[in-house]
């Protein structure tokens, strides 16, 4: 989820009185015969043993030797999958790339909004698992699009147009309505009203992106982007009741904005991780180990000792703990802040008892089914957290949602429920991604060693 915000899937329920403290859509581009025959070669590595299908809570089989060439391929199938879609745009322009494919497996999304919605979380994602692959220039180009987005719009939004970027500002996401001939930009519609916000989660994961460009390239562009949008968060989210921490951000439905004024706990690890890099770095601006704090002592108020997880958040008022329903990357997230409580190892057990299912993990405690980009998510964790057998046994799985045309499904199942939202068997930027970023062992949250 990065939740937040918007990051999960499509159709938000529009609740007034919490906002979507879970996820937004995402799509992708188009794949030129490399990707698929990446994953096909990743299909012949992975499916020719006795990884297919494995349940969520077998043991491993096959020894380290063994399994780590299948978590090559992957990453691999997975990286080359996005470098394709990059590619494919000629030139070197900025660009964005689309979140979702069809449930086809191929092209577009019929659905309006996500047709060419390029939602930054997965955007930024994707530079991080570029780089983690060795891609570089193609990250880059990604990188530039949301740099420009940081340092140029007024504040950056959940969502853009997919595609390459020309000037300095980018353009808003929409579609051609061909029954009333006519441009429509998605945030003046009900089914796209989320896209034109701004959720602190990802504003602190595109930060991450930039931070991480920084780290490769070594040029300031990267890191000034990320301080102009740390300024952003610390000057519009912070907020001095209940446990303190940082709000949402902002809410813009029908492109009319309003303070986010509920809290979510998977933000907050977000902005702490975006300000210890700072403070790690040395960033001109702020006091950012502060703000680090500030962050991190919100999200310590949210681990409950006795049941041994965190709650998700707050209700709108920013203060009374949001207790139901549990989300699978706060459990998760958590685990890969430097010098994490071991404490909140706790909250492995709980994903094991609450999210489990075939093949995965659910993003909440409805267990309705596996959703692929928290899967990853929780391959990662356990690798980060030294249990690589456990992972093992999730990237099996994890291989097994690929889609014709390279990305991974977002859920094997017809449609999973994330906080406020869905998820639909739509292939997906993000999926991929984390699966990238999970069998690369890159931890998003630190600089790569």
């Amino acid at each position: 989820m990065a939740h937040a915000g918007p990051r999960a899937m499509a159709e938000w329920n529009g609740s007034s009185t919490i906002s979507p403290i879970a996820a937004i859509p995402r799509d992708a581009s188009q794949r030129p015969k490399a990707g698929r025959a990446g994953m096909a070669a990743l299909f012949a590595c992975l499916l020719s043993t006795a990884c297919a299908a494995s349940p969520v809570h077998a043991a491993a089989t096959t020894t380290a030797a063994s399994v780590a060439p299948r978590v090559a391929a992957l990453a691999r199938a997975g990286c080359d999958a996005i470098a394709a879609r990059v590619d494919a745009v000629p030139g070197n322009a900025p660009l964005l790339l689309r979140s979702y494919d069809s449930r086809r497996g191929q092209g577009a999304p019929d659905l309006p909004p996500l047709h060419s919605a390029a939602f930054t979380y997965d955007n930024a994602l994707a530079v991080i698992a570029l780089l983690a692959c060795h891609k570089r220039p193609q990250a880059e180009r990604i990188g530039e699009a949301l740099r420009r987005a940081a340092m140029h719009d007024t504040r950056l939004r959940d969502a853009y147009r997919a595609g390459a970027v020309e000037g300095d500002k980018l353009l808003p996401n929409g579609w051609r309505d061909a029954q009333r001939k006519q441009w429509v930009d998605a945030a003046h519609e009900y089914s796209g009203a989320y896209q034109d916000g701004t959720s602190c989660g990802n504003v602190a994961w595109t930060a991450l992106a930039l931070l991480a460009l920084h780290g490769a390239t070594g040029e300031t562009r990267w890191r000034d982007a990320a301080v102009h949008l740390a300024d952003w968060v610390v000057a519009h989210a912070s907020d001095a009741h209940g446990a303190a921490g940082f709000h949402g951000g902002v809410e813009s439905y029908l492109l009319v904005p309003r303070k986010a004024s509920w809290k979510s706990t998977e933000h907050n690890i977000d902005l702490a991780a975006m300000f210890e890099w700072l403070a790690r770095i040395s960033a001109p601006g702020g006091d950012w180990d502060a703000q680090a704090r500030r962050a991190r002592d919100f999200v310590a108020v949210q681990w409950d000792a006795a049941s041994g997880h965190f709650w998700t958040g707050t209700e709108g008022d920013g203060v009374t703990p949001l207790r139901s329903p549990s989300a699978l990357d706060v459990q998760l997230w958590a685990q890969l802040l430097p010098d994490a409580p071991k404490a909140w190892r706790r909250a492995l057990d709980w994903v094991e008892r609450m999210h489990a299912v075939k093949g995965g993990f659910a993003f909440t405690d409805a267990r309705d089914g596996m959703w692929t980009e928290g899967t990853a998510q929780a391959a990662l964790a356990w690798r980060w957290v030294g249990n690589e057998a456990r992972a093992d046994v999730l990237f099996a799985s994890i291989a097994q949602q690929a889609s014709p045309d390279g990305f991974l499904y977002a859920t094997p199942q017809p449609r999973v429920v994330a906080l406020y939202a869905w998820y639909y068997h739509r292939p997906c930027l993000a999926a991929t991604a984390w699966a990238v970023i999970a069998a690369s062992n890159r931890n998003p949250y630190l600089p790569k060693s």
